[in-house]
């Protein structure tokens, strides 16, 4: 027998937008949300550098549309970037009333970093775990809040939609969630007027990257599944600077350290990315990741550097406490010797395609952050405006939501989850296999150059083990392992199909086969759906 719990707002995902919204929601409906580990586990937890914001009185918000407008390359959606930056310097001030502790200058004014792509300073930030800081204070406003019901180690199996009734229609609605309670091994049906997808990104999709273990595009993949447009995918950002070490686990090397005076380096201490972009080690990510790669074929070493040894030490570890501690740990004093770096999958630019509401194409199903694709961020995101694009539409869909509760239903009723002739998983190693073999293939084929060749290679590979997978799926006992390698190919086959589309290259995707912008042909989103 499923349990069944009914709510009037499911929220899938515990980073800031997700938080952000539940803590406000709250105030007018009954809110669970659940998270597939801890609720302090998420990309937003492991966020180093910063929320860009037009605070200073050199600053505007013209200057900041115009400088994501120009990381985007062309995709943005301005409406949705003018929305972002205009609104978001008052979420900077109701994260401070919540209690968050961003760093001051000697004036007791915010300190405003700055980062690559950005025209003035505007990152505001707690030293260097700015994430660690916002999320703290949001977990405890929400573990406070009497309307809210937080359920860890509880993984989304699948949207609950019209389709688990049999009933055929394009015109689909989301009623909430089938979930793994993961801990007790038992499926659970949340029914819910409203369901928010928060569910983060998909760094572990490639085999490098910078996201903590949960980031298997858990959100992307159950959207898609149930119907609803996917935009952009083909634009994964991978970070330049994440450290090269062979017991790291990809620990993000911030942006804010090249803002800081940081400069990339080859073996020798020779300088390179002058060849590169006039604004050298600030140009855009995409551009920064390409040229490191591309010094790292040339050369045939395993890595760049970036050294900060010029700048004064302290500093460096006042500004940068928990990277410099970090590197300490595995023997780099980055105040005296030049830090290994490597780019590794950091953030998807696209995802569940969303209005300016955080409406998804799926009626009383909303996204925000990762997950979603509101379009602020085009082919490329601009350092430091995904935790503002967090803030500022996961408020926007509160406040849509908070006019609709009133007059929705929640009394359909779903079969419980089914899992009969489902047997108890014995081929372990077949899931490892595939998840290895999955990112392996993503690695090699869809990383930051990609061609033809390539991604038909990757693309009969993929489906092979989508496959194999599946096979294996509707056999066997859902379990988390299982679940994660199901999303993780099926993410996997989204991006790759995404990229054959375009056939140009722009912003986060090079290919060799059409290495300039199309705009004739491809100044566009590209969107897929399942049916």
């Amino acid at each position: 027998m499923t349990e069944v719990i009914k709510t009037d707002v499911l929220v899938i995902g515990s980073g800031i937008g997700g938080l952000y919204f539940a803590a406000h929601m709250a105030d007018h409906a009954r809110v669970t949300i659940i998270t597939k580990k801890e609720s302090s586990t998420s990309n937003t937890n492991w966020a180093q550098g910063g929320i860009a914001a037009t605070i200073d009185s050199s600053d505007s918000t013209d200057l900041h549309i115009a400088d994501t407008l120009i990381a985007g390359a062309g995709l943005c959606n301005r409406d949705m970037v003018e929305l972002m930056v205009t609104e978001g310097p008052g979420h900077i001030r109701r994260l401070m009333e919540l209690g968050v502790q961003f760093t001051t200058s000697s004036d007791s004014s915010l300190h405003l970093g700055k980062e690559g792509g950005h025209s003035r300073n505007r990152i505001v930030h707690a030293k260097d775990l700015t994430g660690r800081e916002v999320e703290t204070a949001l977990l405890e406003k929400v573990n406070s809040h009497p309307n809210i019901c937080l359920l860890e180690h509880h993984f989304a199996i699948e949207l609950i939609t019209e389709h688990h009734l049999g009933i055929k229609t394009n015109d689909i609605t989301c009623y909430g969630a089938y979930v793994l309670d993961s801990l007790k091994r038992i499926p659970k049906k949340i029914l819910a007027k409203i369901t928010m997808l928060a569910s983060g990104g998909l760094g572990h999709v490639y085999p490098h990257t910078t996201n903590p273990d949960i980031a298997t595009g858990d959100g992307v993949a159950m959207g898609y599944r149930a119907g609803a447009e996917i935009a952009n995918m083909e634009f994964i950002q991978f970070h330049p600077t994440s450290l090269y070490h062979p017991k790291a686990k990809s620990f993000l090397i911030s942006e804010a350290v090249r803002g800081f005076g940081g400069i990339l380096r080859l073996k020798n201490g020779d300088s390179f990315m002058q060849r590169y972009d006039s604004r050298e080690n600030l140009a855009p990510r995409d551009i920064v990741a390409r040229a490191i790669d591309s010094e790292i074929k040339k050369s045939g070493e395993d890595c760049v550097f970036l050294d900060v040894t010029h700048i004064d030490p302290d500093k460096t570890k006042e500004h940068f406490p928990y990277i410099y501690e970090t590197c300490l740990e595995y023997g780099i004093d980055m105040t005296k010797e030049m830090i290994p770096v490597v780019p590794a999958a950091h953030y998807s630019c696209g995802g569940i395609r969303v209005d300016e509401l955080g409406r998804t194409t799926l009626n009383r199903l909303y996204a925000c952050g990762e997950t979603s694709c509101t379009g602020v961020h085009g082919a490329n995101r601009l350092a430091s405006n995904s935790l503002l694009e967090a803030l500022v539409f996961a408020w926007r869909s509160c406040n849509d939501i908070r006019e609709q509760l009133p007059s929705i239903s929640n009394s359909m009723d779903f079969p419980d989850w089914d899992d009969s002739g489902t047997v108890s998983p014995e081929e372990w190693i077949l899931v490892s296999h595939n998840k290895r073999e999955a990112q392996q293939v993503m690695n090699d084929y869809v990383g930051i150059v990609r061609s033809d060749l390539r991604l038909q290679r990757a693309s009969r590979r993929i489906d092979f083990l989508k496959e194999e997978t599946e096979a294996y799926y509707k056999k066997t006992r859902i379990t988390t392992q299982i679940l994660e390698l199901r999303n993780i190919i099926k993410v996997a086959s989204i991006i790759i199909e995404s990229a054959i589309r375009r056939r140009e290259s722009r912003g986060l995707h090079y290919t060799t086969d059409y290495p300039e912008p199309d705009d004739k042909h491809f100044l566009r989103d590209t969107v897929l759906r399942s049916f």
